[in-house]
């Protein structure tokens, strides 16, 4: 049995449905909600996500498929917001602990199997650079979720004719630091975002986007009236959280008006801050299709370590001064309205196999507190 993951329109699937008999089919029926970073499907209702709305079994269904297939719009080097929605929702697949893989940390696989994927990816005028783009990140996706590539295909379609329905044009000297985590004020994305508010000597305000959700309309009118923004996000199965893409996809649709400067401030979990390579260069192809300025980045690693420190000391002590040396340069870079290196950052004093025993160890004790027990953890689905 394949399992199929698509995001095109009904008549579309018609067309080639017949290509997949027998397959369990997952498309958008509109009622999918983003990831919201609970991790739940880990240490409280096992192999499940705690959002019930049809897609919190993904982990189950990809364990027993024989092949998995994803048909996915090119967008930003990989997949569309909500192919990638689906992929946010699959965690459960892998075991939260972390091991070294090929010299990277990542997650633990759940099952001793090969888990074959095929990934088509369609739309008008796909370079051979963004094929290269695409099939990094499918890789990526495909190293951490303990899971092969069988194939990458890309088909050609016509052009998709985008006339964006709403003009802006009341663009201020603002700042806006878009906090895109749903862990809402908790999350590591917000503390840092704290952090670098309290260095930037601008004008500058923090919106965040789980508000917005449901009016993208009002989000898009906020923003307009920034020159500079930036994006404040978590990294989400080696990419840009769903919720990031539906709002890049909708502007892409709909904005029309003065060019922006967008710079990024991301943290991931995992120890290596070059895993957010794919994450960076979504925004800047982004950036590129909407003529807005890509200013640099800061990437963040180890954010729950970043997280726990920051609960009880400052970021300019130790683990953390390379993190705050890092903002501090941010923070110039936005204030003079100057583009940067990306820079790829984290707990770099902290010792990664002290990070991975201790981040190990914290989901057997998060296990406790749910009465789950540690073995129980590791069990299949």
């Amino acid at each position: 049995m394949k399992l199929v993951i698509h995001d095109l329109s009904a008549d579309k699937w018609r067309e080639i449905a017949d290509q997949y008999p027998d397959c369990t089919v997952i498309s958008d029926n509109g009622t999918i909600r983003p990831c919201i970073g609970c991790f739940g499907c880990w240490n409280k209702d096992l192999g499940k996500c705690v959002l019930k709305d049809g897609y919190e079994n993904m982990g189950y269904l990809i364990h027993h498929a024989d092949e998995v297939v994803v048909i996915s719009r090119y967008t930003y080097g990989g997949f569309s917001g909500f192919v990638k929605n689906v992929f946010d929702r699959s965690l459960a697949y892998v075991l939260p602990h972390f091991e070294l893989v090929n010299g990277e940390s990542h997650h633990k696989k759940r099952y001793e199997e090969e888990k074959p994927y095929t990934y088509i990816f369609y739309g008008h005028d796909i370079s051979d650079e963004d094929k290269d783009n695409a099939i990094r990140y499918v890789h990526a996706v495909s190293t951490n979720m303990r899971t092969f590539v069988k194939d990458v295909k890309f088909i050609e379609t016509e052009e998709d004719k985008k006339e964006r329905k709403i003009f802006y044009d009341n663009s201020s000297d603002k700042i806006i630091l878009l906090n895109a985590s749903m862990r809402f004020k908790d999350g590591n994305s917000a503390k840092l975002a704290l952090e670098l508010q309290k260095l930037l000597k601008s004008e500058n305000e923090i919106i965040n986007l789980s508000q917005y959700l449901n009016n993208h309309e009002e989000l898009i009118g906020i923003l307009s009236d920034a020159s500079r923004i930036v994006l404040c996000m978590p990294l989400y199965v080696d990419g840009l959280p769903s919720q990031m893409i539906r709002l890049m996809e909708e502007m892409e649709r709909n904005y029309r008006g003065s060019s922006k400067k967008i710079y990024v401030l991301s943290n991931m979990g995992l120890y290596e801050s070059k895993q957010l390579v794919n994450l960076l260069s979504a925004v800047k192809k982004w950036c590129q299709i909407m003529e807005f300025e890509y200013g640099g980045a800061l990437g963040v690693a180890a954010g729950e370590l970043v997280g726990g420190f920051l609960e009880f000391s400052a970021i300019d002590r130790w683990p953390l001064r390379q993190i705050h040396k890092g903002l501090i340069k941010l923070a110039e870079a936005i204030d003079n309205d100057k583009s940067i290196e990306d820079i790829y950052t984290g707990t770099n004093s902290f010792p990664r196999w002290l990070y991975i025993a201790i981040a190990n160890s914290g989901w057997a004790r998060m296990g406790k507190k749910n009465g789950i027990r540690k073995k129980d953890l590791f069990r299949q689905l």
